[in-house]
């Protein structure tokens, strides 16, 4: 089907997926660090605490997503986002109304586990099931609308801050959840897709449906793990402390705040690219070579300090990131198939949120401790050039297994 033709028959479900990526901003650690200067000047937190702090909540919020996002599974999308968007709201007023840090704590949880946690895990999950043969495409236009929300709402936050204080702020963001976002993706949900209906089958993209159980004794699922966090702990990690690595280059505070267009315009293009790749070649094939980009934007990132690194650093991340988008949308049902998706996500995701939260504490605790911050970035890009190399074998040996698993040789677990 051409691509136009794809948006034009499947609006409904791709604008409502949109809007779910879009609408879980509030709970992701880019937005959440824009408030970040005036959380620890309020309440006189070192790095170090309000990391340890952050990666506390997330963690928490981990846990409880492992089980609370298998209701994805049970019932419907639209019965679950109903209950999601207001519960991210609540979180939303949470912020504004906090006035001791266990009531922030409370916050930064109930933020990660409906934002960052069940509004992406609803939608990278509905996608995965309501499109087969079209899957790649799917995910990749949906993606974008969490790409346009690091486009327009960082220096649209820090406007807003500016002009009528963080707290009131988060009041907006509240409201908008509520009164806008709510009604507009419950409408669009009202009526779930069929994949058989419409979908061209062009080539097994799915695997045969793995339970939870077998996914975790399943020997490649830990390896492959390696590969796909390292976008969720490096992003977090450098948003979180981008104020602080402004202030060690001399750079101006609106440096990186404008540096988020470019960023998010590369993972937009590329995010587009990898959804055409993957319905081509699978996600499977591309999972060696995403990363490199990454990891090179991390060593001049570490290495230099002059303004326009920021700038390479976010346009070589925007690229890694397009992939690692569409990757996480497609990846998972080429391995481990649909009927499960839900419960294997909840896990995958907690595991992602783990990472996520371990990047910021850890490098917190770092700083506070004397490691320097630009070395700790330089750490991370060796590492995704050096996971990469790993990854050729591991997916050609993941490959050979669905080849082999289709034609009824190997079954779940076979190394």
């Amino acid at each position: 089907m051409p691509f136009i033709g794809f948006i034009g028959a499947n609006a409904r479900w791709l604008a409502g997926g949109f809007l779910l990526f879009f609408c879980s901003s509030p709970g992701q650690t880019f937005f959440i660090s824009l408030s970040a200067g005036d959380i620890r000047e309020e309440y006189g937190l070192s790095h170090g605490a309000f990391g340890s702090l952050y990666m506390a909540a997330t963690l928490a919020s981990a846990l409880t997503l492992t089980r609370l996002g298998q209701v994805v599974d049970r019932y419907r999308a639209r019965q679950v986002v109903a209950f999601t968007v207001p519960m991210l709201a609540l979180a939303s007023a949470s912020m504004a109304l906090s006035g001791h840090v266990a009531l922030l704590l409370g916050s930064l949880y109930l933020l990660r586990l409906f934002g960052q946690g069940m509004m992406s895990h609803t939608a990278f999950t509905v996608m995965g099931r309501w499109f087969s043969a079209q899957r790649g495409r799917a995910v990749s236009l949906t993606t974008l609308g969490m790409n346009m929300g690091e486009a327009l709402l960082p220096l649209s936050f820090v406007a807003l801050s500016g002009s009528i204080g963080w707290r009131n702020a988060w009041w907006l963001v509240a409201f908008a959840l509520v009164a806008l976002a709510l009604p507009a993706v419950t409408a669009l949900f009202a009526v779930e897709r069929d994949p058989q209906a419409s979908d061209p089958v062009t080539r097994a993209v799915t695997a045969r449906d793995w339970t939870k159980a077998e996914m975790l004794r399943d020997p490649f699922f830990p390896l492959v793990m390696l590969a796909m966090a390292p976008p969720a702990f490096i992003g977090n990690t450098i948003f979180f402390h981008q104020v602080h690595l402004a202030e060690l280059r001399g750079w101006p505070p609106e440096v990186f705040a404008s540096s988020f267009t470019l960023y998010a315009a590369m993972t937009i293009v590329f995010t587009l690219v990898s959804g055409q790749l993957i319905d081509r070649i699978s996600g499977m094939a591309l999972l060696p070579f995403y990363l490199i980009p990454l990891g090179l934007g991390c060593v001049l990132l570490g290495s230099g300090g002059e303004p326009w690194i920021c700038f390479a650093f976010m346009a070589l991340y925007g690229l890694s990131n397009g992939f690692s988008f569409t990757l996480f949308g497609a990846l998972w049902p080429e391995i481990y198939g649909t009927r499960h998706l839900g419960s294997i996500r909840a896990v995958i995701i907690a595991i992602l949120v783990f990472a996520s939260a371990a990047g910021p504490g850890l490098a917190g605790l770092l700083i506070d401790g004397g490691i320097g911050y630009p070395s700790q970035v330089v750490a991370m890009g060796i590492y995704c050039l050096l996971v990469s190399a790993a990854m050729i074998p591991v997916s050609g040996r993941l490959k050979a297994r669905r080849t082999r698993a289709a034609s009824g040789v190997a079954g779940p677990g076979s190394a």
